[in-house]
């Protein structure tokens, strides 16, 4: 048995050009919930986070009509892991039956107040715009912007994940057998203060950085970012592109990729490498198992487990 830690790309949970509603969120949902169900059923321990880029966006954009100020951002993180984990869970429990157990749990992520993310604002959430109204509402509402591949959308601050605190909590629940979903939306941001307590902040972690510490810290055997894309692609949008089959972190290191998109993933991948020796997997959603036995997507080994055979159990 591996013990697998599962992130799954907003942009699976909610793709490109669909409406932003709960009857959309919920069938690409059972969709994954189907795909994790056969990575169970296959043996493996699976500890699952999501993104919330869109809900989030969403989010903030209903406070705002409503005329309201609106929540801060590190509430509307807590509630879209909340509205995610719960249909999340639910279509667990629908495609894998007990004695499977799930739980959803509210994760607190620790950041730097002086990280430089607070000062650079690059991570898209919400809806996409054309550039004329994205710059209208950067005028109207304050906001950043940014080009989001042929779209642009509004940008936050996502500063680098330090410490997970409900660390301990988690590994208690995974121990005791339990399917957690977890550090939805990249976790919701605190930072420390003088007197050792914690307060939110405004911001939206990587949800891919924070899944890889996540699985760093629970010793995973495997960390898998589940997409929309079938790999990465090496000279992505040029008529010569190629995926990426078997690569090491110094492969990806040579090469340039997408800072709102694939490049977080590729950043995320190699760090958890770095840092374990195990393997990291990016790919599309419904190739999972496939990506684990290295017979799909890209997978990110360390230079000596090249030619190493598959996961163990």
């Amino acid at each position: 048995m591996a013990r697998v830690v599962v992130a799954l790309g907003g942009n699976a949970l909610l793709r490109r050009g669909e409406p932003v509603s709960a009857a959309t969120q919920r069938d690409n949902i059972r969709r994954a919930a189907k795909s994790l169900a056969q990575l169970m059923d296959e043996g493996h321990q699976l500890v699952i986070t999501h993104g919330n880029g869109p809900q989030v966006g969403l989010l903030a954009l209903q406070g705002e009509a409503a005329g309201k100020s609106g929540f801060p951002l590190d509430v509307l993180g807590a509630e879209t892991e909340g509205m995610i984990g719960y249909v999340l869970q639910q279509e667990l429990d629908n495609a894998h039956p007990a004695p499977a157990r799930f739980a959803t749990l509210l994760t607190q992520v620790e950041v730097d107040p002086h990280d430089a993310a607070f000062g650079a604002p690059a991570k898209p959430v919400g809806p996409v715009y054309s550039e004329a109204q994205a710059r209208t509402l950067k005028q109207q509402r304050g906001w950043a912007v940014a080009r989001d591949g042929k779209a642009w959308r509004r940008v936050v601050a996502s500063p680098q994940p330090l410490r997970i605190l409900e660390i301990e909590v988690i590994r208690l629940l995974v121990e005791q057998g339990v399917t957690v979903i977890c550090a939805g939306g990249g976790g919701i941001p605190v930072v420390r203060r003088a007197d050792g307590t914690h307060i939110g902040v405004e911001a939206v972690i990587d949800k891919d950085h924070a899944s890889g510490l996540l699985a760093a810290e629970l010793g995973a055997d495997a960390f898998l970012m589940l997409t929309d894309v079938p790999a990465v692609f090496a000279d992505w949008g040029q008529p010569g592109q190629r995926a990426l089959g078997n690569v090491t972190q110094q492969d990806l290191a040579a090469m340039d990729f997408a800072a709102g998109s694939m490049g977080p993933k590729v950043r995320a991948a190699c760090d958890f490498v770095n840092r374990t020796g195990a393997l990291a997997g990016i790919g599309a959603l419904d190739d999972a198992s496939a990506i684990l036995a290295r017979r799909a997507g890209t997978r990110v080994v360390a230079a000596e487990a090249l030619n190493r055979p598959g996961l163990p159990g």
